[in-house]
């Protein structure tokens, strides 16, 4: 490779050497220029002494010839010039020049030549002329102006033999410049011959790597392809293998519920076709087995992150302390619960019924893992996951958290159940003690509300599961955790039911005139309308969300434009629906969820009715 750019090197080489010669040459000529100029001016100067030095003589002899005083007035001139003249060509003339001893010898014969002609102007002016005039005559004054042309003679000469040096300096220089020239150029010549040369073999060399590297890629390119569709058979493969897992679950835990509810209604139908009433226990069990299949399907929901939140601003030490009676029947006497709350705790921005759920939900896990007998903990805390945990866990964003652990003394996990332990109908209990679904819906629900949850486990030491919830930002109240007990209320307000399917509808109209209500109803959001100019004494909308032609959420802006002051209650099975976004309800929005029991739908439409505008 050196080699190769050797000439290259030689050439440009070369040619910043012409460069800087012509460069250099340049100079001297302007040097050469500069020198003939002030050459000239020396000159101009010692013609101006030497004119000046006449100029006197001049005057003096026509002063002699004449007697006339103006005669004298070109020597007072010159005389008065004289030293100006010497000055200016001093100043020319550097002190290691060699004219320096020229100048010396024409300032001497100035000197003499000025004696001369003032000594005859004061013998006239004594009135002895004839003694001036042999002055005159003697030739000491010519000798003087003698002296003075030959030193301007050498001068002028020395000047000559200098310009004339640099000169044939210069035309040296040009003479070699001239030759290296076209050596360079037949150099150049040769070097962009050799260049062109060499340009075309590593042309045809990259062209050859670039075809290497094409071949290469399309071999790259299909193996990526050959891979891309293996890892997409495999990710299908554990899609299908988790749609099974999940689908298989829910059909067991379905078909398990409604093999309940088909038997029971099966043999009431029969006691009651016989004129038999003692049907209870067949009604309780038909009634817990929908029960458990309407908190299936919100568990799914919630693992999938689909279920409506109602998020408020929580006090989690005072939603603990809440919740201290429901943990104590829900675990039982023999398990000790110790809360270990933060002071200072941050506030929250979630939903304050799920909260209670999750915590609810790992302490029964932690139960079922301690057994008869054990400790469980609850703690409350400020936490700050930095940008390191953050880019280590997925789905983490770097912040401040409230973080609630629940912790408990049982057999704990190995890292194999762990990794695991989030996934739908996973589960490491008996058959029959549990749906697998407890941590998938605490899961959920944590992701949907913006955090991140944590399992610290080993076998035979315990568990800990750290739920950490969003720092909320800001001055507003928190909320009460929601009342468990109910609020008679007298019932005496007129609502309007609006459902697309019948038996729903029936359904739902039986329910709230069970429980004392006026009820009309309407299949459409159209009829629904005109009923509502029929009846003013209507307190309340009760409509479903997804219909055909004008959805509930239509229905109820118009409702309300026609009629101010109406209150809306809105229930679906869908949660993707107009109230509904990114699984959080919209501001103001009043829902119940399907399927919904009597108790639900009372303490909800008094909810609604009792509170203020």
């Amino acid at each position: 490779m050196r080699r190769q750019s050797l000439p290259l090197v030689i050439g440009f080489a070369v040619l910043a050497l012409i460069v800087g010669t012509r460069a250099v040459l340049v100079e001297s000529q302007r040097a050469n220029r500069a020198a003939a100029r002030q050459a000239i001016e020396y000159q101009d100067a010692l013609s101006g002494l030497l004119s000046l030095a006449q100029d006197a003589e001049i005057g003096q002899r026509g002063y002699l010839l004449t007697g006339e005083k103006s005669y004298l007035e070109p020597y007072r001139q010159a005389v008065e010039a004289i030293p100006g003249q010497l000055a200016r060509i001093d100043s020319m003339t550097a002190p290691d020049n060699e004219l320096t001893p020229q100048i010396s010898h024409i300032k001497e014969a100035l000197s003499q030549k000025q004696a001369e002609l003032a000594e005859t102007i004061a013998l006239y002016d004594q009135g002895n002329a004839t003694k001036a005039l042999e002055l005159v005559r003697s030739g000491q004054g010519k000798a003087a102006m003698n002296e003075i042309r030959a030193g301007m003679d050498a001068i002028r000469r020395i000047g000559a033999a200098t310009i004339a040096a640099r000169d044939e300096h210069t035309d040296q220089v040009e003479a070699w410049l001239r030759i290296g020239s076209l050596a360079a150029l037949l150099a150049i010549f040769l070097l962009g011959a050799y260049t062109i040369r060499e340009s075309r073999r590593r042309f045809r060399e990259v062209a050859v790597a670039q075809e290497e590297l094409m071949r290469k890629n399309i071999a790259l390119g299909n193996e990526i392809q050959t891979r891309e569709k293996a890892e997409s058979q495999i990710r299908q493969m554990q899609k299908m293998e988790a749609v099974g897992q999940l689908t298989g679950g829910i059909a067991h835990d379905f078909n398990n519920m409604l093999a309940v509810i088909i038997s029971a209604m099966n043999l009431a139908q029969r006691k009651l076709a016989r004129g038999e009433n003692d049907i209870a226990k067949f009604i309780e069990a038909a009634t817990d087995a929908a029960t458990r299949a309407a908190n299936l399907t919100a568990r799914l929901l919630a693992f999938s992150r689909q279920q409506p939140l109602a998020p408020q601003i929580v006090d989690t030490n005072r939603l603990v302390t809440g919740m201290s009676d429901l943990l104590r029947r829900a675990l039982g006497e023999t398990i000790r619960i110790e809360t270990v709350l933060a002071g200072g705790l941050w506030k929250t921005h979630a939903d304050p019924s799920q909260i209670e759920n999750a915590i609810l939900n790992l302490a029964v896990n932690a139960r079922d893992a301690m057994g008869d007998d054990g400790k469980l903990t609850i703690e409350t805390a400020n936490s700050h996951l930095d940008d390191d945990y953050a880019a280590t866990n997925a789905e983490v964003t770097a912040g401040q958290y409230v973080m609630i652990a629940v912790s408990d003394t049982g057999e704990g996990m190995s890292q194999e159940v762990m990794a695991k332990a989030f996934e739908p109908f996973f589960t490491t209990k008996p058959v029959n003690k549990g749906t697998g679904l407890g941590l998938s819906q605490v899961f959920g629900f944590v992701k949907q509300s913006g955090g991140h949850v944590k399992i610290y486990s080993e076998p035979g030491e315990g568990t800990t599961i750290k739920i950490y919830l969003p720092r909320f930002f800001g001055t507003e109240e928190a909320a009460v955790p929601p009342g468990r007990g109910e609020r008679p209320a007298p019932v005496t307000e007129t609502i309007l039911v609006v459902e697309d399917d019948a038996r729903v509808r029936a359904a739902t109209t039986d329910a709230m005139r069970e429980l004392g209500y006026t009820v009309i109803h309407a299949a459409s959001g159209q009829e629904a309308l005109q009923k509502l100019a029929e009846n003013p004494t209507v307190a309340l909308l009760f409509t479903d969300i997804v219909m055909p032609g004008m959805n509930g959420r239509k229905l109820a802006e118009e409702a309300v434009s026609r009629r101010p002051g109406l209150k809306v209650i809105f229930t679906t099975g869908f949660t993707k629906n107009a109230v509904v976004h990114n699984g959080v309800l919209d501001h103001d929005v009043h829902f119940l969820a399907k399927p919904f029991t009597i108790e639900q739908l009372a303490a909800k439409l008094r909810d609604v009715l009792d509170a203020s505008t």
